[in-house]
């Protein structure tokens, strides 16, 4: 069964692609890569962010407070209809990340996230997680607002399963047809060749990546991909292209 509850800190960290390669050579000396990534291959992982009418959470969530939660639903490349996909709340307090996350059929996920009313409990669903969920909905009055998806590798600690390190790159993202079974395109997020590094580990990190992160001179950033996403089209009102511009 997939791991469904995360306690963990998160560093980010940004990059071109001289200095991924540097580094993920270098950690291949202590790590791993995931099971969906044996052949150096990407993933690409596909999500829909739930907001208020007015953006409350990641409006929320730029301010920085000490307290900040985030609900998607989140699939493995484009889901057919029926398909398993992952409904998640994410929480951050004082830099300790909590993630709980449940399985549910797309559509599903769609009429638990935007009605609030649990669907019919499954052996594949995790109740305690399902009413932590619809709390949540209770609280706020949300709506889909954002499809971002990007291309994945994944690194996981050869002692310890506690520390994993993952390379997105190619963020995309849109504000229309904000379904994950509509396909996978957006507008680019970053420039070209530019990836983000997120060092996920449940304590402290290992003397050695303290010691190859500092020889190598990279330094933690803050970077959220919806915050972003939504100061790039909504605050600074920058916009998309139309569907039919990005797909030419």
């Amino acid at each position: 069964m997939a791991i469904e509850v995360f306690n963990r800190y998160e560093s980010k960290y940004l990059m071109d692609n001289q200095a991924f390669h540097m580094i993920y050579n270098r950690l291949l000396e202590y790590m791993e890569p995931d099971e969906h990534n044996k052949n150096e291959r990407f993933y690409s992982i596909s999500n829909i962010y739930y907001d208020t009418e007015h953006d409350t959470l990641i409006r929320n969530s730029l301010s920085k407070p000490k307290y900040k939660e985030k609900l998607r639903i989140r699939a493995y490349g484009v889901p057919e209809a029926n398909a398993k996909v992952y409904l998640e709340l994410k929480k951050k307090v004082f830099g300790l990340v909590n993630k709980r996350r449940t399985s549910l059929r797309l559509n599903e996920a769609y009429a638990f996230a935007g009605t609030g009313a649990v669907p019919e409990l499954q052996p594949y669903m995790n109740k305690q997680v399902m009413m932590e969920i619809e709390y949540f909905l209770r609280r706020y009055d949300l709506q889909p607002k954002v499809y971002l998806a990007y291309d994945r590798l994944a690194l996981f600690c050869k002692n310890s399963r506690d520390l994993r390190i993952t390379f997105d790159t190619n963020i995309r993202s849109r504000r229309y047809d904000v379904r994950l079974e509509a396909g996978d395109y957006g507008e680019q997020l970053m420039e070209e060749g530019q990836w983000l590094m997120e060092v996920k580990a449940e304590k402290t990190i290992p003397l050695w990546l303290s010691q190859l992160l500092s020889e190598l001179g990279m330094y933690r950033t803050s970077f959220s991909k919806y915050g972003n996403e939504y100061k790039k089209t909504v605050r600074y009102g920058i916009g998309q292209r139309t569907k039919e511009s990005i797909l030419i």
